[in-house]
């Protein structure tokens, strides 16, 4: 009986540690840079349904439904999924629109686990006839999740699907 409790508390004592340490939020973007005018690459990112031209997810499920409310382009509009194992369910709303710089965004998902996380796409100058988009999320880490991101790279999970969407973007803009 002493035994069992000995390792009982190792494991809790483990536990408080790994919590302790765990990194307790994240933050993932990705630039491209778009041989565009500034204005015309922002009015095209402000709307949501315009995402399903470049999102990385559309290819991996492009039966996915999809539900927009609101109006599309101004803040309080949702754009809502639900799709296969690889894209889950969730849906992001517009929550600030800062003209001609930045879209922000709050994205929620419903499965394969819940979670929120602020969204946001940046527009600036990059010289002439040409524009900077950074695309990124962040968030916080709940335990126990956070105790997972020891072991998992929130960056490593999704820094490669902003690059082939910021490459779908650029491609899509400059075609």
């Amino acid at each position: 009986m002493e035994t069992f409790l000995y390792i009982l508390l190792g494991i809790v004592a483990l536990v408080i540690f790994l919590a302790a340490i765990a990194p307790k939020s994240y933050n993932v973007f990705r630039t491209v840079e778009i041989d565009k005018p500034k204005n015309e690459v922002f009015e095209y990112l402000r709307f949501l349904e315009k995402q399903r031209e470049w999102s990385p997810w559309e290819k991996r499920d492009p039966n996915m439904e999809h539900k927009f409310t609101g109006t599309d382009g101004e803040v309080g509009a949702i754009s809502y999924w639900n799709g296969n194992k690889e894209v889950g369910e969730g849906e992001q709303e517009i929550t600030k629109i800062v003209e001609s710089e930045r879209i922000e965004g709050e994205l929620r998902f419903f499965k394969p686990w819940k979670s929120t996380s602020d969204c946001y796409l940046d527009v600036d100058q990059a010289g002439e006839g040409k524009t900077k988009v950074t695309w990124g999320f962040s968030g916080k880490n709940k335990f126990p999740m956070s105790i997972m991101m020891l072991f998992m790279s929130m960056d490593k999970m999704v820094g490669k699907d902003f690059e082939e969407g910021l490459g779908s973007l650029k491609e899509k803009l400059e075609g």
